[in-house]
């Protein structure tokens, strides 16, 4: 059983967000412990090393957690899905084959509960970054000087209608759309490779912007556990969203992460491109 106080235990895979977290936690004056993915995690974070781990060694996990204590246990930052030999040889010594067989076969989704669920097992509480840092999150309004216009506002409505219908069968949590055309769909390569799509299409001339340029929505899917995998958009996408020829991104206040905010604000306003959160 998790103690009633400890630190914050982040298990960290790659990017700027476990840092974010760390440095978040750490402001309210709580202790951070940062546990890295061997090959995603830098050896340094936020200032600290931190202790490695492979992904693929649970057992390892386990054991640097319960030598910790956390109060809580938080999975942050970006990681590689590992194919279908690397996932069985993790869950088959803690899953049945019938368990095991519906995880190989399943999307993200599955892979990341069964990774919660093997943590609660073991007496560890896993809660959501946004409960430890909650200023991590989008809020809602405009973040930048651009405003989307009566035209973009649809293609957001279009966007958020489609993603709550994909959504349900793990497909993605982004989707672009100009002029009521569905672009592009995001799909287990990620919202980068999804934007890297776009401007492909464009430059083969296979689509065309709609005057008013594109928009991206971005939002957890329906009945996603936000404790693991929250969207995220941070200042690389802002870049990925001008390449593609795109007027802005939306997404859902309180359901997507922006990665350093204030960074991502500038490179938005620098580029004249819009960044708004709304609600669900």
């Amino acid at each position: 059983m998790a103690p009633a106080e400890g630190p914050v235990a982040i298990v960290a895979g790659g990017g700027r967000f476990p840092a974010e977290v760390a440095e978040a936690v750490r402001a309210t004056g709580r202790e951070a412990l940062v546990i890295g993915l061997r090959g995603f995690a830098p050896r340094r974070i936020a200032g600290k090393r931190v202790a490695t781990v492979d992904m693929l060694d649970p057992a390892g996990l386990i054991g640097l957690l319960r030598e910790a204590r956390p109060a809580c246990v938080v999975l942050a930052g970006a990681v590689t899905r590992p194919g279908p030999l690397a996932i069985s040889s993790v869950f088959s010594a803690f899953r049945n084959r019938e368990e095991l067989a519906r995880i190989l076969s399943s999307g993200d989704d599955r892979i990341l509960r069964g990774a919660v669920a093997l943590l609660e097992e073991n007496g560890f509480r896993v809660v959501g970054a946004q409960e430890v840092a909650p200023g991590v999150l989008a809020p809602e309004g405009a973040l930048t000087a651009a405003r989307p216009t009566v035209a973009q506002e649809a293609d957001i409505a279009l966007a958020t209608d489609l993603l709550a219908v994909t959504g349900r069968f793990d497909i993605g949590q982004g989707v672009v759309v100009s002029g009521g055309r569905v672009l592009a769909v995001e799909g287990p390569e990620g919202t980068d490779a999804m934007l890297d799509r776009v401007a492909q299409l464009q430059r083969s001339r296979r689509v065309r912007l709609d005057g008013g340029g594109g928009v991206l929505v971005k939002r957890p899917k329906p009945g996603q556990d936000l404790r693991v995998d929250l969207p995220a958009l941070g200042p690389r996408t802002i870049a990925k969203l001008r390449a593609a020829g795109l007027s802005g991104a939306a997404v859902e206040a309180g359901g997507v992460v922006l990665i350093d905010r204030a960074e991502t604000v500038r490179a938005a306003d620098a580029a004249g491109l819009f960044l708004v959160g709304r609600r669900a």
